[in-house]
């Protein structure tokens, strides 16, 4: 090859790349773009009804509106709003972290059982008072669920290292692990009184309804702390995706990683669960979308899987207050409703193809 040529190819392999990066640069653009006109039309519902010109200059210039519009916005349905964006980029986030690392696309914090854990540790601070870590009685409820995740993920890690286990096996076990939380989250509803009981089954359905700023600045801190930590391990986890023999070739150290993510996503998953209660569908789905539109390059799928699971959540949102006027019904549902379908058309729209 004369050196002209190689010059020539260079150059062609730089154009590519360059279109290669502008595209998801559009493409996580337009994700920014939906998940404000969400965000502004989740506002924009509710007992009052504004339009979306209102919120809007209730957001840019809140001096300019009547102390009730602002009131309402600012106070009451933003917190609710913001939240659903935090949560909802929480678990899409744990979702497509936990499926990298052990290389299954039914991975998440759900499916393998991490939910039902941090719900199990909640329900019984929320039953009984029960407090697993008795120095912070002020946080018992994240905490517990941060604990119960945490035993939950290591009980995982500890089956994946054992030789022969297969992801498929660690998906089973996940499932198992759902039953058995499920059973004590029963026996705790048994034995609990009237009003814990309620308080219990409320929680579990899922509900944006009692985020105030305290819980979201929490989650918004948690969130932040976590997303640095995976972008910094960026290159490690998309080697992965390559195989653990190439990933260990080009010097990741699988087993430290493996124990790190799992740790991140158990107080991803924890927090949220803690907050809003048990939301199944966005860490499965908010992933397979986000790297149906960017790859697998962790430089855009990470934000591109915290975007598409912003916006999951947040569009639930807005349905949860649509399907039933007057009626808002709890997110959980609404995803569950509205996500087991379209999840079905993604199995059976990519049979035969890799993940």
């Amino acid at each position: 090859m004369t050196d002209g040529t190689a010059d020539l190819a260079a150059s062609g392999g730089r154009d590519f790349y360059r279109v290669h990066v502008l595209r998801r640069q559009v493409i996580l653009a337009g994700l920014v773009a939906a998940l404000f006109l969400s965000l502004s039309v989740d506002l924009a519902l509710g007992p009052a009804r504004y339009d979306l010109s209102q919120v809007l200059k209730g957001l840019m210039f809140p001096g300019r509106v009547d102390q009730q519009v602002r009131v309402i916005l600012w106070e009451i349905r933003m917190p609710v709003a913001l939240m659903a964006l935090v949560v909802g980029a929480s678990l899409s986030v744990a979702g497509m972290q936990m499926q990298t690392i052990l290389n299954n696309p039914l991975a998440s914090p759900f499916t393998l059982g991490i939910s039902a854990g941090a719900g199990f540790g909640a329900a019984l601070a929320l039953a009984f008072g029960v407090a697993l870590f008795p120095f912070a009685i002020d946080y018992v409820i994240p905490i517990n669920a941060f604990l119960m995740a945490m035993l939950t993920s290591l009980a995982i890690y500890g089956l994946s290292l054992r030789r022969g286990v297969t992801s498929e096996t660690i998906v089973l076990l996940g499932i198992a692990l759902v039953f058995v939380f499920n059973a004590l989250m029963s026996l705790i509803q048994f034995f609990a009184s009237q009003q814990a009981v309620a308080a219990v089954v409320f929680w579990t359905m899922g509900s944006l309804t009692k985020a105030t700023w305290p819980k979201f600045y929490i989650a918004l801190a948690v969130f932040g702390l976590a997303l640095p930590l995976l972008a910094r391990r960026g290159w490690a986890l998309t080697a992965m995706r390559l195989g653990d023999a190439k990933a260990e070739s080009m010097g990741v150290s699988l087993r430290a990683l493996r124990l790190e993510v799992l740790v991140i996503v158990s107080l991803l998953a924890s927090i949220s669960v803690s907050f809003v209660g048990t939301i199944g569908f966005v860490g499965l789905v908010g992933p397979h979308i986000a790297r149906m539109l960017l790859g697998e390059d962790q430089r855009f799928l990470l934000p591109g899987a915290a975007l598409c699971g912003a916006l999951i959540l947040s569009v639930g949102s807005v349905l949860s207050k649509t399907i039933i006027p007057g009626t808002v019904i709890p997110i959980g549902i609404v995803t569950a409703i509205a996500g087991i379908p379209f999840f079905l058309y993604l199995i059976l729209s990519r049979r035969g193809s890799s993940w």
